[in-house]
């Protein structure tokens, strides 16, 4: 949220329409105005991430960076919001459940030799880094990885 959307926009001592003495209303009604113009420009409340993965790779579209709302907004590479359906954001919740107490131990699984994939997760608890190819992987990091390769391909229409 930008500095001047922080709560307390409004100035001290505000209590609402009581506090308007009476022949001013049409001044009120400019400063609404002003206010509910300056919150749109703010973009309204945002929901709070779920979770944030960097993909990287040796293979063409590999790199990636999938940042996941709790509304079920995500965004590719910095590009604009798309919509995860209902099912991949119920999806997206579970793994970020189960992922936490991975992130907050700071897991990291180094990858053998033929990795194609890397990945880097980062959520409110901390951060789990793992391969394609990482041995003694629990199965919520390979749900990871299928999850930002489907929603690559079917929300942000990327080749992989």
């Amino acid at each position: 949220m930008s500095p001047g959307c922080a709560r307390g926009f409004l100035p001290a001592g505000h209590r609402g329409p009581a506090a308007v003495p009476a022949g001013s209303w049409p001044t009120a009604a400019a400063g609404a105005l002003i206010v509910a113009i300056a919150l749109s420009a703010c973009g309204g409340i945002q929901a709070p991430d779920l979770f944030i993965v960097q993909r990287s790779g040796s293979v063409a579209g590999a790199r990636l960076t999938l940042l996941v709302n709790e509304e079920g907004g995500v965004r590719c590479n910095r590009g604009a919001t798309l919509k995860l359906s209902d099912p991949a954001l119920i999806e997206a919740r579970t793994i970020q459940e189960e992922i936490s107490s991975l992130a907050s131990k700071h897991l990291v699984l180094p990858a053998r030799a033929g990795s194609v994939l890397g990945y880097h997760l980062r959520d409110e608890n901390g951060t789990v880094s793992f391969a394609d190819n990482s041995p003694g992987q629990p199965a919520v990091l390979r749900r990871l990885a299928l999850f930002v390769l489907q929603t690559a391909q079917r929300v942000c229409h990327l080749p992989m």
